[in-house]
């Protein structure tokens, strides 16, 4: 067996895991995409199950962007709770990992809209030249 196809089986045998792994507790996959009947689709997102992983990550690269949001109170509320069992400092600190961890597993829907993305870039930096012909060059700043 080529080294391709050990991959698929092995993926396979992972899938075929996890799928019976929630049959198990009650959750049958062909139940979750339902939109043929008006339901909403879902989403099964395989994540590791603590944050340790992701705070060693989190550790390795400094923390310097400065980004202001504005939460609703649960969301501060649930903050707060992550910062009671002292393993946070502060509600940056919780927020700056759980955004990441987020982010994380909604990175196939930003993979899907890296090419169109790129076109836009691209557009802008055709708009900005042929403003350039017609206003003269900007100088940088």
């Amino acid at each position: 067996m080529n080294e391709k196809n050990e991959k698929k089986s092995g993926l396979s045998e992972m899938l075929d895991s996890v799928f019976e792994n929630l049959r198990e507790h009650g959750i049958e996959m062909e139940n979750l995409c339902c939109d043929d009947i008006g339901g909403t689709r879902a989403k099964v997102v395989c994540i590791e199950p603590d944050l340790g992983g992701s705070v060693k990550e989190m550790g390795k690269n400094p923390r310097g962007e400065t980004l202001m949001v504005r939460i609703d109170e649960e969301t501060r509320k649930t903050l707060d709770a992550w910062i009671e069992t002292g393993y946070f400092k502060s509600r940056s600190e919780a927020a700056a990992l759980f955004m990441r961890e987020g982010l994380k597993i909604r990175a196939s829907e930003l993979a899907k809209l890296n090419d169109a993305i790129q076109k836009v870039k691209e557009a802008k930096d055709v708009l900005q030249d042929k403003a350039g012909e017609i206003f003269g060059k900007r100088e940088k700043k």
